[in-house]
């Protein structure tokens, strides 16, 4: 392991008289800035929540539709596919219609998109539901990613983390109110349709109160489809290796429980809610923790704690040990992907939006691939060597968190080293 540096910081400082401006407008001022910093919060929110409304409503589709198991993971996969395949459009939208116009569009889709699983009347519509509903939250992902990057620079300090915590609060917070739906058995259909259009509402106005931070008249039309060079690459593999573990925790962590333990149902249950809760807290205060150490020591730290409770849950004998050891985790690897998209953001200043889509591509990628790697693995021998695999591939994030280190030097924005 090569030694510990000293961390730069983990945003340049960018003076508020340069911050974001459309063409034609004065530079926006710190007030603007903060405001900024609140709607794409409240953007952030809106996607979580979005995300969370749906989660609690597949078993409704499941029984309505009467798919199997296989079938139904059939269909997920094409949430995964639609994300991957809209996520680099989203700087092309950027740059051709300003980054504000393009994100309140894309939050309306986003939350239109929700509607749509609960009314397909059959498999194959919703392969193609899922898939339209999949593009819309991958697209804004990239698209909100990059307003963050660009609130995080002007501010001169990190904030990423925070916003990503937002991201989990409205997951709980949509998870909580389609829980109380499904309890009170109302219809998805109804469910969601109803809340579509309030998410919508809450994220169109959020998205109009960012700032506006449009190319130059010189810059060249980003690509429909590009490859991420090789710095963005490295850091994606740093985001891979996070979400790996988030989709392996989420997917099989009571199921883990239940079978390596003898844990009950409702025990087994805990482990996710362990994770999850210990994810979301440390992402709220993350950015005060990045601040302090810096991207790079924060990530290494969070990774041998990530590593520890890899450790804990590949060689649990109770629930308390793998129910301890899934909140290792969720804490080792919350700032993981905020800090993967902010350092990607700053490698291509010119086109925050593009990097950001080839990480995000990358992550998305590995959530898919996690489950099914995890899976595959415990069929052949169990479900304790596959996330004895997973904490190997954890201590990746302690050997490579040196991508995500910056240049002091960047005014212009940081470029990731190491």
């Amino acid at each position: 392991m090569e030694p510990v540096e000293p961390d730069e910081p983990a945003a340049p400082a960018v003076p508020a008289a340069e911050s974001g401006s459309a063409p034609g407008r004065g530079p926006a001022g710190g007030w603007e800035v903060a405001r900024a910093r609140r709607a794409v919060a409240v953007v952030f929110t809106v996607h979580g929540a979005v995300s969370g409304s749906f989660a609690t409503r597949i078993p409704w589709i499941r029984e309505h539709l009467d798919l199997g198991t296989g079938r139904l993971g059939l269909a997920l996969v094409f949430a995964t596919l639609g994300a991957a395949a809209s996520m680099p459009l989203s700087a092309r939208l950027a740059h051709r219609h300003g980054p504000r116009a393009a994100l309140r569009v894309l939050v309306a889709l986003c939350c239109a998109g929700l509607a749509l699983p609960a009314l397909a009347p059959g498999f194959g519509w919703l392969c193609g539901a899922l898939f339209l509903f999949g593009a819309g939250l991958g697209i804004t992902d990239v698209a909100m990613n990059a307003h963050a990057v660009q609130v995080e620079e002007r501010m001169g300090r990190s904030v990423m983390s925070g916003l990503h915590g937002m991201w989990s609060v409205g997951a709980l917070l949509g998870g909580g109110a389609g829980a109380l739906a499904a309890h009170a058995a109302l219809d998805a259909r109804v469910h969601l349709a109803l809340a579509a259009p309030v998410l919508a509402a809450a994220g169109v106005v959020a998205a109009g109160r960012t700032l506006d931070v449009r190319a130059g008249p010189a810059q060249e039309e980003p690509p429909h489809f590009a490859l991420p060079r090789r710095g963005v690459l490295a850091i994606g593999v740093i985001g891979f290796l996070a979400v790996f573990a988030e989709g392996a925790s989420m997917d099989w962590a009571g199921i883990h429980l239940r079978d390596s333990t003898g844990a009950s149902p409702g025990l087994a249950a805990t482990a996710y809610t362990a994770f999850a809760c210990t994810m979301a807290a440390a992402r709220l205060a993350g950015d005060a923790v990045v601040r302090r150490l810096g991207p790079v020591r924060t990530v290494r730290i969070g990774g041998l704690l990530a590593v520890a409770g890899g450790v804990l849950v590949a060689t649990a004998s109770g629930p308390a040990a793998g129910i301890a050891g899934f909140a290792l985790i969720g804490v080792g690897i919350a700032v993981v992907v905020p800090l993967c998209f902010a350092a990607a953001g700053r490698s291509e200043s010119a086109a925050p939006g593009r990097a950001i889509a080839g990480v995000a591509t990358l992550a998305y990628a590995s959530g898919l691939a996690a489950p099914a790697a995890v899976g595959w693995i415990a069929e052949f021998t169990s479900l304790s060597v596959s996330f004895g695999l997973v904490t190997v591939l954890l201590c990746g994030l302690v050997l490579g968190a040196g991508v995500l280190r910056t240049d002091p030097a960047g005014a212009s924005g940081g470029r990731p080293g190491g």
